[in-house]
């Protein structure tokens, strides 16, 4: 899979929630109400990464939760990511962007 050209990145991420290209990835950071519900929210996206065959990189601290995408195989920001990107803001805003 090919990487995509940054212009190209930053256009898709105009119609994603919190997403920003840093480098060869892209990265969203969420904020929950407590801890149980950021690793709550970690699980979801691992049943999605799981199917997607993609695994994020995840970080969180109390209720926070950093989330980084990028190919490694490809050296940056595939199709492939903003796909993943999609269906974790389709788990935070399940009836649509807030």
């Amino acid at each position: 899979m090919n990487t995509l050209h940054d212009d190209t990145v930053r256009t898709a991420l105009e119609d994603l929630d919190g997403w920003e290209l840093t480098g060869d990835r892209i990265r969203r950071e969420l904020s929950f109400p407590g801890f149980r519900e950021a690793i709550d929210f970690i699980v979801r996206v691992a049943d999605l990464a799981e199917a997607a065959d993609h695994h994020p990189e995840l970080h969180n601290v109390y209720s926070g939760v950093t989330i980084e995408l990028t190919s490694h195989d490809a050296g940056g920001v595939t199709e492939r990511d903003i796909s993943l990107a999609r269906a974790i803001d389709d788990v935070v805003h399940p009836d649509g962007p807030a």
